[in-house]
């Protein structure tokens, strides 16, 4: 069951630029605090939804261009939310229930914590602290970040597929690719992320297949407000 659901996923997302990898509920809440748990049984089915680097072009601008009249508040959000919503239609009578990286729970908290669920997923493997054996930072708050084994950091998790309908108590937990593998290449990558995370070298701490093209650097890099401008989208659209 779970391969024809990820056969479907692949043929739905696959053209847009987005990845998902499937995971189990219980893999997930096994290694966080009951605060952060899926609300879901322990063999639920679930997907981590992953943007690639030609998101940018194959969703992200023909949406915009589609939209471009209507009112948009976070071009990204809303072209993954509407592409995730119509996932949802490829799996009739089968509830779909979708989550956000944006979304957060009324405690403030994140709906789901988009790292350890990468990682769980065998998607990203999620660098932190614990991973430093000698570590140099003393009392400094530290945090992890996930390095894909294509793409390294030019990439985002978006968002969460599950199915509470189908159980897969016999799924394999497949073990995310520790690509950044040596003890001095991951104090390189935690503090190029925590002390220089601006000029986005963390990303490239892996030989990478595909980064962001120069145009969607421009983009990110670009306070929100001033990224309409870039997408050619009229004031009223904003």
């Amino acid at each position: 069951m779970e391969r024809r659901v990820a056969e479907r996923l692949r043929g739905a997302l696959g053209p847009l630029g987005l990845e998902a990898h499937a995971f189990k509920v219980g893999w997930y809440n096994a290694v966080l605090q009951p605060a952060f748990h899926l609300p879901y049984p322990e063999d639920t089915l679930a997907f981590v939804v992953l943007s690639t680097p030609s998101m940018f072009d194959k969703a992200l601008k023909p949406f915009v261009n589609k939209e471009r009249l209507k009112i948009i508040r976070d071009p990204v959000d809303q072209c993954v939310s509407h592409h995730l919503s119509r996932v949802k239609e490829k799996f009739p009578g089968q509830r779909v229930d979708v989550m956000f990286d944006y979304e957060i729970l009324p405690s403030r908290k994140p709906k789901f914590l988009a790292q350890t669920a990468a990682h769980v997923a065998g998607a990203a493997y999620y660098y932190q602290r614990k991973d430093v054996k000698l570590d140099p930072w003393g009392k400094k708050k530290i945090y992890g970040v996930c390095i894909h084994p294509k793409y390294g950091g030019w990439f985002a998790i978006r968002g969460l597929l599950l199915f509470p309908d189908i159980q897969v108590p016999f799924l394999e937990q497949p073990a995310p690719v520790d690509c950044v593998s040596t003890e001095e290449k991951r104090i390189e990558l935690l503090e190029q992320f925590n002390f220089h995370w601006q000029d986005g070298r963390y990303r490239d701490i892996i030989e990478v297949k595909e980064r962001y093209s120069e145009e969607q650097k421009t983009y990110f890099a670009t306070p929100p407000a001033e990224r309409f401008q870039l997408l050619g989208l009229p004031q009223e659209a904003q």
